[in-house]
């Protein structure tokens, strides 16, 4: 299993909710609101690095709809 740690930053004030809708993707473990230069942080876990690839890369892209930059 191939971990990544992904480090994200949000508009003001959705830290919290960008990080409650990455905690229900397939994929993400753990996601949580940080304080410092980075809003969330999630862990994502696949069998594959290309499958990890895919999953961070298609999740980035929708992200924006919830707050994330």
């Amino acid at each position: 299993m191939i971990t990544a740690y992904i480090l994200i930053q949000t508009g003001p004030g959705t830290a919290a909710t960008v990080a409650a809708a990455l905690r229900g993707l397939p994929g993400v473990s753990e996601a949580a609101s940080l304080a410092g230069p980075y809003d969330v942080i999630a862990r994502a876990q696949a069998r594959e690095i290309d499958e990890l690839a895919k999953l961070i890369s298609s999740r980035s892209r929708r992200s924006t709809a919830c707050g994330a930059r």
